[in-house]
């Protein structure tokens, strides 16, 4: 009757559109945010300086297991991931698996978005997920 239960629930997640994600725990309150470019920002240069940020979990490097932390993926021009599966290895999907909280980015001019995932040991996003919130720039 309790897997019963379980099962229900689960169901009702999955079609509410609530993310299924990974094994990894994460803390609900972890805050993990675009610390530049800003939302709206015009940037007058194909490269430039990304930085990342996280408050309330660490950061470690892929293949590390330890309780509590991860390492950013920034998506670029794309959408978020399935949340339960490794996050895929792209151009789309940038991957720090050394622990890094920054980046040089080249884009075209035009308009772009980013936006960053953690991912646990094996680039699995967290449970619950710890993501930013997809910011839009525009490269001139």
């Amino acid at each position: 009757m309790k897997t019963m239960k379980i099962s229900i629930a689960l169901a009702a997640l999955i079609a509410s559109g609530v993310a299924v994600a990974g094994d990894s725990p994460a803390p609900t309150n972890a805050y993990l945010y675009i610390g530049w470019p800003n939302d709206g920002e015009v940037i007058r240069a194909e490269s430039f300086r990304v930085w990342f940020g996280l408050r309330k979990m660490g950061v470690a490097p892929a293949g590390v297991e330890k309780s509590m932390t991860g390492h950013h993926h920034l998506l670029v021009d794309a959408p978020l991931p399935p949340m339960d599966e490794e996050i895929p290895a792209s151009k789309n999907y940038v991957h720090f698996g050394k622990g890094q909280t920054e980046t040089r980015l080249s884009l075209p001019p035009g308009k772009h978005t980013l936006q960053l995932l953690m991912g646990d040991y094996n680039h699995v996003p967290h449970n619950p997920p710890v993501m930013s919130r997809k910011i839009t720039i525009t490269v001139k």
